[in-house]
């Protein structure tokens, strides 16, 4: 039975074990609701609650946002609903909508010290890492969305999209499906749609292969950033400049990308393309502009980053 499976696998992932609490996401979609029913069966509904994030978007948001009260109030789950309005202006719609639900999911946990836990499957990673390699030329793009990253948990990033499906039929758990996910203006839904299964086409195993790819690579990652953990001075973020001119190139960049993400809090797209010109600088005091408000700052000797 795919209920019973794919508990076992979600327990066995330990992302929901540990004794924090666990805040779900819920839009009401499948994937979210099947996220929260396995985390009431793997924890317990005394120790679960849900986030839905009502932007007022479509015709139909007040309808999914009843469908998610209803849903807790079934499981035993409190729920929180928040409805941000756009601001005049915003630019990205989605990555407003984006950024005000993990904001608000961010001052829900924080005070209970929760996990919190997102209906990410792995179609979902497999169109972020396309989406990624094609808007975005870095080693990054190809890593995917991280099963654990912080706070933040993502247990069915090994689930497809089919056993979603067939987990919330076998458990006669309702769902709420959203229009815009078909339409062709949003660019994510372009490769769900078209490219996606194109790639099946010329291999029926290409879903597989990217993800087994991003796995291997993430492995990778690890041994990447330890190399770079010894280049920086523990606990200060800086290194000198003369040693710094002298990496390998790869290894370059990527102590710049780090000094420029752990200035910013957050990651600098971007930020390594620059590694030349900071290995340039000569003039203590010099500054390089590295991009979203962070420079590299030259001083007696030593390389570091910060806020512009």
């Amino acid at each position: 039975m795919i209920g019973d499976e794919l508990l076992e696998r979600v327990e066995a992932g330990g992302r929901l074990g540990g004794p924090r609490p666990v805040l779900a996401m819920l839009s009401g979609g499948r994937d979210s609701v099947c996220m929260l029913d396995l985390a009431v069966r793997a924890r317990g509904a005394g120790a679960v609650s849900a986030l839905h994030v009502n932007y007022g978007l479509r015709d139909e948001a007040d309808e999914d946002e009843r469908h998610c009260a209803d849903l807790c109030e079934r499981i035993g789950v409190p729920l929180s609903v928040e409805r941000p309005r756009r601001p005049g202006g915003a630019g990205n719609l989605q990555a407003w909508a984006r950024d005000e639900r993990y904001a608000a999911a961010t001052r829900l946990a924080e005070p209970q010290d929760a996990t919190i836990v997102t209906g990410h499957t792995a179609d979902d990673q497999v169109e972020t890492i396309l989406y990624r390699l094609a808007s975005s030329p870095s080693r990054r793009a190809l890593l995917g969305m991280k099963p654990k990253d912080g706070r933040l948990a993502r247990p069915l990033l090994g689930t497809t999209r089919e056993e979603v499906t067939a987990y919330c039929e076998e458990r006669g758990l309702a769902w709420r499906d959203d229009a815009s996910n078909a339409e062709a203006d949003y660019k994510r839904n372009l490769l769900r749609r078209d490219v996606v299964p194109e790639l099946e086409k010329i291999h029926p195993a290409a879903k597989r292969n990217v993800l087994r790819t991003a796995e291997l690579l993430r492995e990778e990652a690890e041994l990447l950033d330890s190399l770079v953990d010894a280049e920086l001075d523990a606990g200060e973020g800086t290194i000198a400049l003369e040693r710094f001119a002298s990496l390998h190139p790869a290894l370059r960049r990527l102590v710049l990308q780090r000094l420029a993400d752990e200035a910013a809090g957050r990651p600098v797209p971007g930020a390594a393309r620059f590694a030349e010109q900071v290995a340039g600088l000569s003039r203590g005091g010099s500054t390089l502009d590295l991009g979203a408000g962070i420079r590299a700052v030259l001083e007696a000797g030593r390389l570091r980053a910060e806020r512009s």
